[in-house]
């Protein structure tokens, strides 16, 4: 039993303590953070990030990249397309009535959109009818 092991502690695989760290809107020009990047249209690219940018007393940080290296943000597929399509039709689609809501539901609270719920009635127009459903064979 020679010594107490420590806790373990979260590292990060970017900062060795080598990147200059930044204040809020204090960063030099030509940098931008993964954000900032995708409101011009790009992307890192797989460089790695060349400072970080703290707010809120250091509790919070964003990785800065440089811009001249960043690439265009790669176009979107129609299979791209199809598989978000499904995975936002999975979280606004009630389980119960079938609707297909504008937003997300609180699935994983509620189980369902509030009318099924509790009764509260939804406006018409915050969803799509559900497709329709075959009854002869039921």
């Amino acid at each position: 039993m020679g010594g107490q092991d420590k806790d373990p502690v979260d590292t990060d695989p970017h900062d060795n303590g080598s990147l200059p760290v930044f204040r809020w809107k204090q960063a030099g020009p030509g940098l931008a953070t993964r954000r900032q990047l995708r409101e011009m249209g790009l992307r890192p690219g797989g460089q790695e990030p060349v400072a970080r940018i703290e707010c809120r007393g250091g509790r919070r940080f964003a990785w800065l990249y440089r811009i001249d290296l960043a690439l265009p943000v790669r176009p979107m597929t129609l299979a791209k397309e199809a598989a978000l399509d499904r995975a936002m039709a999975k979280r606004s689609t009630c389980q119960q009535c079938r609707r297909r809501y504008h937003f997300c539901l609180p699935l994983k609270t509620l189980g369902s959109c509030l009318e099924c719920y509790d009764g509260t009635p939804a406006d018409p127009t915050t969803y799509t009818t559900p497709p329709a459903t075959h009854r002869l064979a039921a």
